[in-house]
């Protein structure tokens, strides 16, 4: 399985992100070079995940875990196998009632093993190159592991390139911004409000004007 991981990323993956899209990366430097860390982006479309995973050498592979909704992507066999054994996501329950140490098992077990998880804290995807509010599902897997660093991440272009409901990719130059780590604090609007604004200030440095 490793060996399909690897090459689906080498063969599709690479090809697809690095030369049809053109991705263009600033401030790559900040990546972690090994984990445990937590990286979280702004979510447009489903090449937000790929691109993620092509921020880093293909010999740390196997070591990126996107976490995703368990409802949508283990919602039939076929896409239930590609999405955990070629992906290597770790699937996310979104139902209520159960607690923060339940809900996150996966992920803070993914992360006591070294493994860096790519979380949107948007929830879904949204409106292309629109910004959402953050959910504070974020605030609380961090207190579970509050001193994994976090590391912002801001997409810009993936929005048009395949947007949410449409399944025809269309080649866009696109931009991904990597920012400093910050780490969990007890006060949830504080933590909120620097993780807002570090997203912001990542996106101002593409001084992009209002896509329409």
């Amino acid at each position: 399985m490793v060996l399909l991981r690897w090459l689906f990323s080498l063969l599709i993956v690479r090809p697809l992100t690095l030369i049809v899209l053109g991705i263009h990366i600033r401030h790559r430097e900040r990546l972690p070079e090994k984990g445990p860390a937590i990286l979280v982006a702004n979510h447009n479309s489903h090449l937000d995940t790929l691109v993620m995973m092509t921020l880093f050498p293909l010999r740390m592979l196997n070591r990126i875990r996107p976490v995703a909704a368990a409802d949508y992507f283990l919602k039939n066999r076929w896409l239930a196998w590609f999405s955990l054994n070629i992906m290597h996501i770790i699937p996310l329950r979104r139902k209520g009632g159960q607690k923060n140490r339940d809900l996150f098992q996966g992920i803070t077990t993914a992360l006591a093993q070294g493994d860096l998880v790519i979380l949107y804290p948007e929830g879904s995807r949204g409106e292309p190159e629109r910004l959402q509010k953050y959910k504070s599902g974020i605030y609380h897997l961090a207190r579970e592991c509050p001193d994994v660093p976090i590391y912002p991440i801001f997409m810009h272009g993936l929005g048009k390139a395949l947007p949410k409901g449409d399944p025809i990719l269309v080649p866009f130059f696109c931009d991904v911004f990597v920012g400093e780590p910050f780490r969990w604090q007890e006060d949830r609007q504080a933590f909120m409000e620097e993780l807002n604004l570090r997203m912001a200030e990542l996106a101002g440095e593409g001084d992009f004007a209002p896509w329409e």
